[in-house]
């Protein structure tokens, strides 16, 4: 069954890239840029350690 969903999930994500595009690149800047914050957070939060 788990191999079915990583098919499927695959499947629906190539789907998505090849059907819409540009929506597809907004999610990824979005994430991308998400983790970003979150790591420069986490730098400013461990450098004002003691």
């Amino acid at each position: 069954m788990k191999k079915v969903g990583k098919w499927g999930a695959l499947g629906f994500l190539a789907f998505y890239l090849v059907s819409q595009p540009h929506k597809a690149a907004n999610v990824v800047h979005g994430a991308l840029g998400g983790l970003t914050g979150a790591a420069t957070s986490l730098s400013s939060f461990v450098s004002d350690l003691p």
